[in-house]
């Protein structure tokens, strides 16, 4: 039996969390929340000068389903939420899962192209999107299927015949009671992530996948009753501000959101709001240096992910905080956390242990337990985790062993039980915290008339930790001259979010490949001295 103090901590916590009652939905949820926290607030929009306390989000979530369901909203009805860090978000989601429809949050990035995309595959029936983004909506040249202009409900400014948030918030009655009674095992979200087919599948997520990993992140970020306030800072149509949203909710306390991720004004937010947790970025640890004001902070815990010993080691005695990592992926949700009370654990670089609810294993090629020590792909099953790919059934039979999920990354596990993630098998570059398939930037660039084949790799970068770089083979007969790296990047801008435009751009007169001709990006990234050096970089406009 491991002598280690994290697993001591996991032992006794983990059952605890495990034999708890949960609320039996979303909406359950907040109605308890707002009984015992009424009038205190619970968000704080500082960009907006806007705030919602526990009793408005519940009253207001009434309201806006009790319009919703006049309008031809059901149980199991689809409606694409656009949507950027407004109250308005949570208000929707607490009142399409009253109704016990199904949200399907939208990237307020997304192009006319991939917008398009998400609520076709999705077969969103109705859309909620923000005055400011619907450009984007209004340049697509069809409209997808189930969709159309009857059905999309603008919040901010008016827009002449279509229906307005705050009206339908207005005009709602109170009490409302649902048509149809709302589970725990019923749908939610249809959470859209990044794959390896080449564009995004949308992940089944039911109210209990959201209930329990607000309460797993509430138990274990607050075990000194410390977290009173915490601060979000990445746009709510991802699945991490939602669940701190509920993490806050079920701890009391206030989110402090801000409209986006600003490094310069990163610091004065955790004074200002006196921040007690947030996800911490590890560019946000160089933007300010070192001074004796950092102890005059009042964060008593962060998350960090991925960040080097050197970091973990600075983080924790500048801010006297508890700096832990974890592993989790939109399908599963959280999988693994490092303990409080793993002191020493938590300055390697390990994703933790076994979180509440989640079994995991490490398995080879064919499906048998590695020993410890040995790597293999990370298995995952338990309580709530995803359905399945909506709409997608070769992706459900690749991804899936019976309850096991398939996570596609590659980890180890030492004699402590602690996991560590060596890799990943997804084709996937992860870059500010976006996940971005190489896939579909490669499709984007096919289009091209001028394009034979594309291949797109990470490339190492301390502060985004990796971007996206685009190799080009161009057709026979063409030359660069044709196809400058200024021609892809406007045509990347058209079809894909800013976020995913390659930001270096290079040409080859032929790929490295396999016996069957497929590209081998190994060895492109392999046999680099410096990955960056004679590539057209689109952020400095220049040639490397």
């Amino acid at each position: 039996m491991s002598s280690d103090p994290g697993v001591a901590e996991m032992d006794r916590l983990r059952p605890q969390l495990e034999a708890t009652a949960m609320p039996e939905s979303l909406g359950a949820f907040v109605r308890e929340c707002a009984a015992t926290r009424g009038d205190k607030i619970l968000g704080n929009w500082f960009d907006e000068g806007e705030t919602l306390t526990y009793r408005q989000l519940d009253e207001y979530a009434d309201r806006l389903a009790s319009s919703l369901v006049r309008l031809g909203v059901r149980k199991g009805t689809h409606v694409a939420v656009m949507l950027p860090n407004v109250p308005a978000f949570p208000i929707t989601w607490v009142a399409i899962g009253r109704i016990g429809a199904v949200m399907i949050p939208v990237n307020a990035a997304y192009t006319a192209d991939e917008l398009h995309f998400v609520l076709s595959d999705s077969d969103a029936q109705f859309l909620v999107i923000d005055a400011g983004l619907i450009g984007s909506y209004e340049a697509m040249e069809n409209r997808p299927p189930l969709l159309d202009d009857t059905r999309v409900i603008v919040h901010g400014d008016r827009n002449e015949g279509r229906a307005h948030w705050r009206a339908l918030l207005d005009e709602g009655a109170l009490p409302f009671e649902p048509p149809s009674a709302v589970s725990r095992t019923d749908l939610l979200n249809i959470q859209y992530t990044s794959g390896t087919t080449g564009f995004p599948k949308g992940c089944m997520l039911t109210h209990d996948y959201w209930v329990i990993i607000g309460q797993y992140a509430a138990t274990f970020r607050d075990q000194w009753g410390g977290v009173k306030n915490s601060l979000i800072w990445a746009p709510f149509f991802y699945m991490d501000p939602m669940w701190q949203f509920l993490m806050i909710m079920r701890l009391g306390g206030t989110a402090h959101v801000a409209r986006r991720i600003s490094l310069t004004r990163f610091y004065d937010w955790l004074k200002d709001y006196e921040i007690n947790y947030c996800i911490f970025p590890e560019p946000a640890l160089k933007a300010r240096p070192a001074s004796s004001a950092d102890k005059e902070l009042h964060l008593t815990y962060v998350s960090i992910y991925g960040w080097s010993r050197e970091a973990r080691c600075e983080v924790q005695e500048r801010f006297d905080v508890v700096a832990r990592e974890g592993y989790g992926m939109t399908e599963i949700g959280g999988a693994t956390l490092v303990p409080a009370a793993a002191e020493a654990k938590a300055l390697e670089r390990t994703c933790g242990l076994p979180a509440p609810f989640r079994h995991l294993r490490i398995v080879d090629e064919a499906g048998n337990d590695v020993p410890t020590g040995q790597t293999g792909e990370l298995w995952v099953s338990g309580r709530s985790i995803l359905w399945g790919y909506y709409k997608r059934p070769e992706a459900n039979a690749d991804s899936f062993r019976g309850e096991w999920f398939r996570t596609g990354d590659v980890f180890r596990r030492d004699e402590d039980g602690y996991y560590y993630i060596v890799g990943r098998i997804k084709d996937m570059i992860k870059r500010s915290g976006e996940n971005i398939a190489a896939q579909e930037v490669e499709a984007v660039l096919r289009l091209l008339p001028e394009v034979e084949e594309a291949a797109v790799v990470p490339v190492p970068d301390p502060m985004r930790s990796e971007e996206v770089k685009a190799y080009l083979l161009l057709k026979a007969g063409t030359d660069r001259d044709a196809c400058p790296p200024e021609t892809v990047i406007e045509h990347c801008k058209a079809h894909l979010a800013a976020f995913k435009i390659p930001r270096f751009i290079a040409y080859v007169d032929d790929f490295p490949r396999t016996p069957s001709r497929k590209i081998q990006k190994r060895v492109l990234i392999e046999e680099a001295e410096d990955l960056r050096a004679g590539s057209y970089d689109r952020q400095e406009a220049r040639w490397l």
